[in-house]
């Protein structure tokens, strides 16, 4: 027996929650009292009782935790405990957060910024550019942001591919065991994920993804994150629950708006009419409202130098803002007769280059 497979032990004990977890080692004095105490003693803790006292069954969870010590040990598993310094801190702040969080890659928990993003799993075509034009920003301007999201179909596996394209750390929490991956079909995507970031989940190696667990892991993506973005939602899902949660933790919350009659925007424009989450949309909004702007100076021979390497329709665009103080995205794409997802690349390629600024409402000016 180790103090490891004690932590485990702790953390498996069934129908007692994070919370009266804590509790436990609290009013008994440590990890290793929990199991020494008397049941009679264990009754008398706040919240535990007869009932769940009975679920504390020293021999039965040991054997159980030495199992998932070999599974660790074989599988370069890291198991984080509550009361380890080197638990992540955003997760300690929170009263439910796992007693262990298991994580497979290697990536810092505590880098200075991290955002969380979710949504639905049936994103549009514009809940997914959004999405990997907000991480490309934040690439540009912050590369050891961490994006952490869920590994869902839809924005969540959008935010870890664009995390992975712009050479970001990403975070994928899992609602079930690292033994495998759910859904099978992104399998692929974990092995990069675990080579540049980590899964992650409280779960032991053999658990299911049952439907609760995915309502339990919100938490965990809520908890990790500064602040959370949810990019598209219909009226009920996931995503509002993770907002909910990061709204209840005092941790920012944005939300892309999107037209009154999208179904899949429906969620987010009722978090923002109801104050829950803040307008975001783009990378800038979120950097401003969070404080993170770190704008770069760049010199006037820095900028010709870049000037010399745009293509023939981002000169145009820049000719067109020298004599326009202000122009929004449509107007752009009519004057210069550019469909405007050319005149969106474009216009990104441009502010990460230092050339243009983007404003509130797809409006842009020159730097």
């Amino acid at each position: 027996m180790n103090n490891l497979q004690l932590k485990i032990a702790l953390s498996i004990i069934p129908k007692v929650g994070p919370r009266l977890v804590r509790r436990l080692v609290s009013y008994t004095g440590g990890v290793e009292e929990v199991f020494r105490q008397k049941r009679g003693q264990l009754e008398k803790v706040p919240g535990i009782g007869d009932a769940k006292a009975s679920f504390i069954d020293r021999d039965k969870l040991m054997r159980e935790a030495e199992k998932e010590c070999e599974y660790i040990k074989k599988n370069g598993i890291k198991a984080l405990f509550y009361l380890d310094p080197d638990y992540p801190s955003r997760l300690r702040e929170c009263e439910d957060g796992p007693i262990i969080l298991y994580s497979k890659g290697d990536v810092d928990f505590n880098t200075s910024k991290t955002l969380s993003i979710v949504g639905t799993r049936n994103a549009t075509d514009y809940g997914r550019s959004t999405t990997e034009e907000i991480v490309a920003y934040f690439s540009s301007y912050y590369p050891d942001i961490l994006i952490i999201s869920g590994l869902a179909y839809g924005i969540d596996i959008t935010a870890h591919k664009a995390a992975l394209k712009n050479n970001l750390k990403t975070i994928a929490v899992l609602g079930h065991g690292l033994n495998f991956v759910y859904p099978s079909l992104h399998a692929r995507y974990s092995k990069k994920i675990i080579e540049n970031g980590a899964l992650a989940t409280e779960f032991t190696a053999a658990t299911k993804p049952d439907p609760g667990n995915f309502v339990s892991r919100n938490r965990i993506i809520a908890g990790l994150a500064d602040a959370t973005l949810v990019v598209e939602s219909g009226e009920k899902g996931g995503a509002l629950i993770t907002a909910d949660i990061a709204n209840s933790y005092n941790r920012d919350v944005f939300a892309v708006p999107g037209k009154g009659t999208d179904i899949f925007s429906k969620g987010c424009n009722n978090l923002i009419k109801a104050n829950k989450a803040a307008l975001a949309e783009t990378g800038r909004d979120i950097d401003l409202a969070m404080g993170w702007q770190k704008m770069k100076n760049k010199s006037n021979n820095v900028q010709r130098t870049l000037f010399q390497q745009l293509t023939s329709e981002e000169e145009n665009i820049l000719q067109l803002l020298d004599s326009n103080k202000e122009m929004y995205l449509d107007e752009i794409s009519i004057a210069l007769s550019l469909p405007v997802s050319k005149v969106s690349a474009c216009l990104l390629n441009m502010e990460f280059n230092g050339l243009v600024r983007t404003l509130p409402g797809k409006c842009y000016t020159k730097i």
